[in-house]
Order: structure tokens, then C-alpha cells, then sequence
């Protein structure tokens, strides 16, 4: 396959409408997957894996039963599945948000998996219950195929990007609230307590980290965007120097970011991300005094 068939453009303008109802399909499945599984750190349970097909909740428990949920960019679907081998399908196709809400509660409902959720998107300013959206009805298939397309290449990316690091790591995946993809470090420190914070956001920074992701852009950013931060920020750390080339600092958001288009149309667009990701890691490592020779698989002492 060629790069640019791997790496499609993601045109901000063409495909936001979809981007915004897949935005709120997918927090309503990921709200499911909240309110079912188990309270693992960092809310690592509750995140989408990317699969083969599309993007996939873990195994949720509910009863005596296990289900998944999946979305299916490929057949263009919403696929249920029961631990039993029963199962059930809703379109991926253009509809309100109300209508695919209720499809997918009724669905549960019919296989004996009724869950209860809240029903206020998080994370986008002015939220609309689930149920009464009728704003947000855009679904094109070319687009929303072009988008799981890309998280495909960056999943098999950062995976291979975080291999050498053998402290605690993340896994690879998709989180539906700021709708991005994502891979975290941790240096094994406490980090300084954030008091101000909601529960969650002090849960999920409760230990030192060197992140790195992928978003697909808002608003007041309209380009989808790698970006790398690292949390609590060390002294020095917006001004190092980072590959490749096209990479910045954005000091509003407290990042480095490298625009999606310079690397689908880099020459190896592979190598462009493997560099971000380990030059914006070395960044955050190195200038908060990481233990490295403890943490990393190629400076770990011969033989161990």
C-alpha cells in the first residue's frame, strides 16, 4: 500500500460535521463502557481500542455475561456482542444523535445488557444531552473510514515507539472524551498534587508522565495535530529541540505539536512520528531527571 493511501488526508473542513457526530456515538459507547468496567488506573478500562475493523470497547462485564461494543469503519456498523454469541447491529450511517442513542439503549435492552449512563457529553463546551441532540446527524462513510485509516497507521506506530521502555506504560488507546489517540509514560515519581482538579484529571496526574497523541483538531485549531506534553513540565522543556523539523511548541496549549499533513506527506512518514515520539520523550526524560538507565530497555545494564 502506498503512503498516501495510508496516511489519507484528513481535511478539517470536509469532514467536521462527521467528526462531531462520531464524536458524541462515541462518547455514548464509551459512557457504556464507564459505567461497566472495572475501575482500572488512569480510567485505562474505559478507553477504545483500535482494531482491524474500527475501534472496539475491552470485554465489559455485566452479569454472568461479558459484551463488547465495536465500531465498524469498514461494514459501517455498530456491532454488540454477547458472550453467548448473541449480538446486535446498528447503522453507521447519517442520523441524530437521539436516534443512535436510543438504538443502541434499545439494543441492550433487548439482549439483557440494560445499562444506565449519564447522558451529558463530556469534555466539548456547550453539551447536549444525548437524547435530545438532534444537531449533530452528519455520518459519511469515506471520511469516517479516512480517520480509523489513520489510527491504524499511528496505533502499529506508537506501539513500536514505546517498546524500548520498560517502565510503566500505557496502552495504546482511544479515548472518546477529547477524542484522541494516545500513549503515556510514567517515570515511577509522584507528581505534585493538583487540588483544583476534578477527580479524574488528579487521578490521571497523580504520577509523573511524558505523553504523546494524536487529535483530529477543533474550532480554534482546525487541523489534526500529533502533539507530545509532559506533565508536570519541566524547566526548559518548550524550548528544546525536537525532530523532525516541522515540529513546535505551542505555548498555549503547553505542547509540541507536528501537523498531521507534514507527516502523511514526509517521505517516511513512520520515521517523522518515531522521531516526535522519542525526541519529545527524550525532552521531558531528560530534563526532569528521569532514571532512564532504569526505565529504558537499551540502557538497562548488560545482562538484565
Amino acid at each position: 500500500m502506498r503512503a498516501m493511501e495510508s496516511w489519507p488526508a484528513l481535511p478539517y473542513e470536509a469532514w467536521k460535521d462527521t467528526y462531531a457526530t462520531l464524536h458524541m456515538w462515541s462518547q455514548i459507547v464509551g459512557k457504556i463502557a464507564l459505567a461497566q468496567a472495572p475501575p482500572i488506573n488512569h480510567s485505562w478500562a474505559i478507553a477504545l481500542q483500535v482494531t482491524a475493523r474500527g475501534l472496539q470497547t475491552r470485554a465489559l462485564p455485566h452479569g454472568s455475561w461479558t459484551f463488547t461494543i465495536a465500531f465498524d469503519f469498514i461494514g459501517h456498523q455498530l456491532v454488540i456482542e454477547r458472550s453467548d454469541g448473541e449480538r446486535r447491529v446498528v447503522p453507521l450511517e447519517s442520523r441524530t444523535v437521539a436516534d443512535f442513542y436510543h438504538a443502541v439503549m434499545a439494543s441492550l435492552s433487548e439482549m439483557a445488557l440494560p445499562v444506565k449512563i449519564w447522558s451529558v457529553p463530556a469534555e466539548v463546551p456547550s453539551p447536549i444531552r444525548f437524547e435530545q441532540d438532534i444537531i449533530h446527524h452528519t455520518y459519511d462513510p469515506e471520511y469516517a473510514n479516512r480517520f480509523w485509516r489513520i489510527l491504524l497507521q499511528i496505533e502499529r506506530v506508537f506501539t513500536a515507539s514505546r517498546c524500548g521502555f520498560i517502565g510503566k506504560c500505557s496502552p495504546v488507546h482511544f479515548f472518546w472524551g477529547s477524542f484522541d489517540l494516545c500513549v503515556t509514560r510514567f517515570s515511577g515519581r509522584r507528581a505534585p498534587p493538583m487540588p483544583q482538579a476534578d477527580p479524574v484529571t488528579r487521578e490521571g496526574y497523580s504520577h509523573e508522565v511524558s505523553s504523546v497523541g494524536w487529535w483530529p483538531g477543533d474550532e480554534t485549531t482546525p487541523y489534526a495535530a500529533f502533539y507530545s506534553y509532559s506533565a508536570p513540565e519541566p524547566a526548559g522543556f518548550g524550548e528544546a529541540t525536537v525532530r523532525p523539523r516541522a515540529a513546535f511548541y505551542d505555548r498555549t496549549a503547553s505542547q509540541f505539536r507536528l501537523k498531521y499533513d507534514d507527516v502523511r506527506t514526509a517521505p517516511e512518514p513512520r520515521q517523522a512520528v518515531l522521531d516526535f515520539c522519542q525526541s519529545t520523550y527524550e525532552a521531558a526524560a531528560n530534563l526532569g531527571s528521569w532514571n532512564r538507565s532504569e526505565l529504558e530497555r537499551a540502557l538497562a545494564r548488560p545482562g538484565a
